[in-house]
């Protein structure tokens, strides 16, 4: 399997699963990755697509659908698992974070390893499920007008997680599209992407 490891240079703050968006492990998610990295964390980010990167919509839309769901799912466990043995990682907490595509592998994973997380992150994507059992806090980005992602599904979202008693901060970017946080996309939104990426840092330094 195929990964990208962003190490920060001091003292270690704990890990970050990252899912890459239906693009694949593209050069916007691996800067997306440093950037975390130079926060203190260490940051593991599977490549699903094992090199393959996608520029169009019709070629992300082919990409997806080559994706198994099985292979996939063990690919995404197996780099939770090298994440959490990793010996800069070793007591400490580790979460999880993911754009589109990877929201909801990330959400996914939730509820297959409701222990392991400490904390999840989501852009754009949602997805059904009860997480119950679930011990994380969760902070969520969302675009106002979005194709693929509905705001009612985002609510369900909401709602279902704080049923389940999980601390949850929830946001809608007004005049926002889906990928608004990503540079090297057309709908990216410099003012709400720079908001975004401050909220995601200072939610992870409050659950350190």
């Amino acid at each position: 399997m195929d990964n990208y490891l962003a190490i920060p240079k001091n003292e270690c703050k704990g890990g970050i699963l990252a899912l890459h968006a239906w693009w694949g492990l593209n050069g916007f998610f691996k800067a997306f990755c440093d950037r975390l990295s130079a926060e203190g964390y260490l940051v593991l980010a599977p490549d699903l697509y094992h090199g393959a990167i996608a520029r169009t919509i019709p070629e992300a839309e082919k990409l997806r659908t080559k994706l198994k769901r099985d292979v996939a799912a063990q690919e995404i466990l197996e780099a939770l698992g090298q994440l959490q043995t990793h010996p800069d990682i070793e007591g400490k907490p580790v979460r999880a974070l993911g754009f589109s595509l990877g929201a909801y592998w990330t959400l996914w994973l939730t509820e297959e390893k409701p222990e392991a997380l400490n904390t999840v992150i989501l852009f754009y994507g949602t997805r059904g499920g009860e997480y119950a059992r679930t011990r994380a806090a969760f902070l969520g980005h969302f675009a106002e007008t979005d194709p693929y992602t509905s705001l009612s599904g985002v609510k369900k979202l909401e709602k279902t997680l704080k049923k389940a008693g999980r601390e949850t901060a929830f946001y809608i970017y007004p005049g926002t599209g889906h990928w608004f946080c990503e540079d090297d996309r057309p709908e990216h939104n410099q003012e709400a992407a720079s908001l975004a990426g401050q909220r995601t840092i200072e939610f992870l330094y409050a659950h350190l």
